[in-house]
């Protein structure tokens, strides 16, 4: 989540907007770019800067990613935050306005709800636990760092960029425990299951819990989740859950945002038996949401008692993914589902809000919470909290003016669990595994992580090794994977599983590890890690590519890079089998002449297809239309239409995890979706795969034209790089959001054509049910390959710079898509070939 600033505006910025229509582009962007120069900070030269203790060299390589020269740890510290902020500024005050629920404060009375539902998360609760359990040297790192962004401010608080400034919101000075409120922040967004819960409820009340489970499947080999969908039966949902409805677009909304439930990334290592040079690789590439700026950017530092490279987040001190010259370490999500809905019954007294607990009522804690809304008066609400947790649909008390929802009184609460961080010490973890010198050190500081639910692949020259990280609850019963009936302890946590029985591995005879969100572990494993695997394909190509042959620098890449999808083998076979094969044939055969011939030629190409998604192909395109009309074809019906909130969750959830789209392709033979209850006749499943047959080339006429053969999957699907200003502009007034948009030439870039998508490596997801515009791609690459002189390279998915008026600001577009890595050395003898010779000296200042 980058700034949210563009909201309100000053006259001069209604004036840069009249400006696009009066000079074009390329002029507006020269204009801008000499009206915000002032913003840009300093490269070269010396700086005085109150706070250090000695000189600190700050030099850039031709990307802008900074190297950090020190000699003492602490003013690496200071520098670093001072670098953060001179790059990311907008980025790191819009996350922590995020995740105090103050958005408003700058950006008006259009992200109220956002606000509502993080001010009821209530992160500052665990970030101050974490903060607290910090060690007094980490804490000390904090202060450091937050010192030198104050730096930063201080010196550039009347150049803010163009975003900040134009919102009129001064930002705060930054004190060390925002550094752990975006750390939570960050963590939360982990929370893939938290979405599909809501989104199970909006499913529940369309289908009924009878058929929910057929659109929920957990994964291909595991049975449905009946037993799960038994919690709901016989449950009265519709209507009486107050606020579900805004609950649910509140979580989509932070999921455009990437702050929440993003299935996200690869990463692999190679043992030294399968490397070309007989010593280890391993690479990473984290997926996020498409933005500018990417969440992640690159630093390096170099101390006396500390080195390291790697990608960073603006807002936290140190390096979360990278290479320390000695050890490097990647990260995935686990998937982890570590929080619980409950459903609650709720009664409300006079003033007082109640819930039922084993026959009897108890009162609801509650919490008094002001919001200040910029251009408005500022509301107080109530949020209400159970055993469990805070109820996110508690709607914050009595209706007082326009802004404010009714008051929760009666129906059902839904109360969200999650882990307590108390004593929690990951932060300190973290940090030690920065510094590990071997892979059984960074075992030993990565076994300590709780906070984050991470797949860790890590290596040195010799070895590598996988572990899972986090706190995995116990459940009495059921699975967590759809909300629980809270007025009963049967489904209550019962402490957590024992870390000891974290999956991990370590130098496997087959010669690699990796993982890309895949279940990870045996079904009936003897700790419940999750129920919300993404889609094995990843994974799956992982093993097959790793597995194959000797393995080095232009390998990996290769791999980062592959577009080829395996779940095209599995429809083929699906397609052929003993029991479809003819019945398709039959169903095509039914159908009306004119859709007869498109189904024959759609099925000829699909059956001919070699699964490479590249943005040329013809056949990419055609592949995909199909598995879009599939998903129309066979839900819509009872789901539909396009607009309403049960195909919209329905949706969201296939972006999340291994879905019903996915899951009925390639069996669910026996599903009651297969039949069109819009028709007199009993549909089955060959007569919808016919008609999703025909209408992928009717829909590829309509959008490609009549030339078959001409089409190209990167006409339809497109990569387009969205400032989150733009993201942010449907949530303002009218005339603000024309505004925004009227300078979504200088900050935005794209359409540009995309290959791939969620199955493959190169990943690249669309919305499958909704349209075929990229949303998910590798946010950063990084490769490490201990058999090279220098062994880290790696590139960034926009720029460095979040500042549109900077250089930096996307010039990493091209490199990305084209695979042109930047080193990042080790050796001081290397530096001036990276980094060159002109520097920023930061230096005591009084």
């Amino acid at each position: 989540m980058a700034s949210p600033a563009l909201t309100h505006f000053l006259p001069r910025f209604g004036a840069a907007a009249a400006m696009v229509g009066l000079l074009g582009l390329t002029g507006c962007q020269s204009w801008l770019d000499r009206s915000y120069n002032d913003s840009l900070p300093a490269t070269t030269g010396v700086q005085q800067l109150k706070g250090l203790a000695q000189s600190v060299s700050v030099r850039r390589n031709a990307m802008g990613m900074p190297l950090i020269e020190s000699s003492n740890f602490h003013d690496a510290l200071f520098a670093m935050g001072y670098v953060h902020a001179s790059d990311r500024i907008s980025q790191m005050v819009g996350m922590r306005l995020l995740a105090q629920g103050r958005l408003a404060e700058m950006a008006g009375p259009g992200v109220l709800e956002i606000d509502r539902f993080m001010r009821t998360v209530n992160l500052k609760k665990d970030a101050n636990a974490l903060y607290a359990a910090a060690s007094p040297r980490l804490k000390r790192f904090f202060e450091v760092y937050a010192r030198g962004v104050n730096a930063y401010l201080f010196r550039y608080r009347d150049k803010l960029p163009m975003d900040l400034a134009e919102s009129g919101y001064r930002p705060e000075y930054w004190k060390p425990e925002d550094s752990a409120l975006v750390f939570c922040l960050l963590n939360f967004g982990l929370s893939v299951n938290l979405q599909e819960e809501i989104a199970s409820l909006v499913l529940a009340q369309k289908v009924g819990a009878d058929k929910l489970a057929w659109l929920l499947p957990s994964y291909p080999d595991e049975p449905l989740p009946f037993a799960e969908a038994d919690k709901l039966k016989g449950l009265s949902l519709v209507g009486q859950v107050p606020g579900l409805g805004d609950l649910n677009n509140v979580a989509s909304q932070l999921t455009d945002l990437h702050m929440l439930g993003v299935a996200a990334s690869n990463n692999w290592a190679i043992a030294p038996q399968r490397s070309r040079t007989g010593k280890s690789l391993l690479a990473n590439d984290t997926h996020l949401p498409i933005a500018i700026p990417s969440a992640w950017n690159y630093v390096q530092i170099r101390a006396p008692k500390y080195q390291a490279a790697g990608v960073s987040i603006a807002g936290v001190p140190g390096i979360v993914a990278g290479f320390n010259g000695k050890v490097a370490w990647g990260m995935t999500m686990v998937m982890g589902d570590n929080q619980d809905l409950f459903l609650e019954k709720i009664k409300r007294e006079g003033n007082r809000l109640y819930y039922e607990v084993d026959g009897k009522w108890q009162p609801a804690i509650a919490r008094n919470e002001t919001f200040f809304i910029k251009g408005q008066r500022p509301i107080r609400e109530t949020v209400y909290e159970t055993r469990h947790g805070p109820l996110l649909n508690s709607a914050l008390g009595e209706r007082k003016n326009a802004l404010q929802p009714q008051a929760l009184s009666s129906g059902f609460g839904l109360a969200l669990q999650t882990p307590d961080l108390k004593g929690d010490k990951s932060m300190d973890a973290l940090f030690d595994l920065s510094r590990a010198q071997n892979v059984e050190k960074a075992f030993e500081a990565s076994r300590e992580i709780r906070a984050s639910a991470l797949n860790l692949v890590l290596a040195d020259a010799q070895s590598i090794g996988w572990q899972v990280t986090g706190r995995f609850p116990n459940r009495r019963e059921g699975e967590g994977l759809l909300p629980s009936p809270g007025w009963q302890g049967r489904y209550d946590w019962d402490g957590y599983a024992d870390p000891m029985l974290h999956p991990y591995d370590q130098d496997p005879t087959q010669g690699w590890l990796g993982t890309a969100n895949q279940r990870t572990v045996p079904s009936g494993y003897g700790m419940q890690l999750s129920n919300s695997w993404y889609y094995p394909e990843r994974g799956e190509r992982i093993a097959e590519l790793a597995g194959a042959g000797k393995h080095d620098t232009r390998s990996m890449i290769a791999m980062q890079y592959d577009q080829t999808t395996l779940f095209d083998g599995k429809l083929k076979k699906m397609f052929e089998a003993p029991g479809m094969a003819q019945p398709l044939k039959q169903a095509i055969d039914a159908l009306p002449e004119s859709e007869r011939a498109k189904a024959r030629e759609a099925y000829s190409r699909l059956m001919a297809f070699d699964g490479k998604l590249s943005p040329q192909s013809a056949d990419a395109a055609l592949y995909e239309l199909f598995l879009q009309e599939s998903a129309r074809q066979t839900f819509l019906d009872e789901l539909g239409p396009d607009a309403s909130p049960a195909w919209k969750a329905f949706v969201a959830n296939a972006d999340l995890s291994y879905s019903a789209q996915a899951d009925h392709l390639l069996g669910r033979e026996d599903s009651p979706y297969w039949d069109d209850v819009k028709t007199a006749r009993q549909e089955d499943k060959p007569a919808i795969l016919a008609r999703s047959l025909a209408a992928a080339v009717s829909s590829g006429e309509s959008q490609l034209g009549s030339d078959r053969r001409a089409w190209q999957w990167g006409k339809l699907h497109r990569y387009t790089w969205t400032a989150d200003s733009s993201k942010l502009a449907p949530f303002m007034s009218a005339g603000q959001g024309a505004r925004i948009n009227a300078l979504s030439g200088y900050l935005n870039r794209g359409p540009l054509p995309a290959g791939g998508d969620h199955t493959t490596l190169n990943t690249s997801a669309y919305h499958w049910g909704q349209d075929f515009n990229t949303w998910l791609i590798p946010a950063m690459r990084m490769v490490v390959d201990f058999g090279q002189a220098e062994p880290m390279i790696g590139l960034n998915s926009t720029g460095q710079s979040g500042n549109p008026a900077s250089p930096h600001y996307a010039d990493g577009i091209d490199a990305w898509l084209k695979g042109q890595y930047v080193s990042f050395p080790m050796q001081p003898q290397n530096f001036d070939k990276t980094y060159g010779s002109k520097r920023l000296t930061l230096v005591p200042g009084k």
